[in-house]
């Protein structure tokens, strides 16, 4: 893959104006958009098919489900008719979720002949630190071993990867080999931007060497004055690593 290919651009914005703004601005400079709760709940399911006719390809759906298995399996039917890349549930649902969302993925895109989406796990939220998963959410073991814990969950049900802050990748390469197996990883910024609200990030360059699959970016790029230079320097960061 090219440097660029790797890049994750998270349409975190509130209305369809700016998202397909951002989608011709950037249709060339990333490979993948992330629509997320925000954009949804602002717009509507229909985003995605605006989206594409803006140029999209390749969407990575944020939903990060979380509910009973049966749910989930209702909600992972109308996700396998959208097209979508990819889709994230809530590891912490625990394998009969998981599993149940990893299936009717797989049945319903049977059924209408459509790419199976991609089912992440997601781990813990890059916005809590070690203290708040110890403290406040009454986590004992330490961040290293929960994440690869939920990673080797995710992985046993069938779950295609696991979205892992970059902290942890090394640690769920170790605990799921698997080359195959995904670490998409958030709470990447580039030196000298600001972390905003995540309390786990790492530089680009240093995440993919790490051994992350892909890179979600957001802020760094959709703030950015020039968004697609931005994004072109985040991918010449990572082709000069990969």
């Amino acid at each position: 893959m090219q440097g660029k290919d790797r890049i994750i651009c998270a349409l975190d914005v509130d209305n369809a104006y700016r998202a397909i703004q951002l989608v011709g601005l950037l249709k060339d400079h990333v490979g993948v958009f992330k629509v997320g709760l925000e954009l949804v709940t602002a717009t509507g399911i229909q985003i995605f098919e605006k989206l594409r006719d803006a140029g999209a390809e390749r969407f990575f759906y944020d939903a990060k489900l979380h509910d009973i298995p049966n749910t989930i399996a209702g909600a992972m039917r109308g996700v396998a008719r959208l097209g979508v890349w990819c889709v994230t549930a809530h590891a912490t649902g625990g394998s009969a979720m998981l599993r149940a969302a990893v299936e009717m993925a797989q049945s319903e895109s049977e059924a209408s002949g459509l790419p199976r989406p991609k089912v992440l796990a997601v781990t813990v939220l890059t916005s809590i630190s070690a203290e708040t998963l110890r403290n406040e959410l009454r986590v004992a073991p330490e961040m290293t071993a929960y994440v690869p814990h939920l990673a080797r969950l995710a992985h046993e049900v069938g779950c295609d990867g696991v979205i892992a802050s970059p902290q942890e990748i090394e640690a769920v390469r170790a605990a799921v080999p698997s080359p195959d197996f995904l670490i998409v990883t958030p709470g990447v910024r580039p030196a000298g931007a600001a972390p905003g609200d995540q309390a786990r990030v790492m530089t680009p360059g240093e995440a993919i060497r790490r051994g992350a699959s892909y890179l979600v970016i957001g802020r760094p790029i959709v703030a950015a004055p020039d968004p697609a230079a931005a994004a072109q320097r985040i991918a010449e960061e990572i082709a000069a690593v990969s």
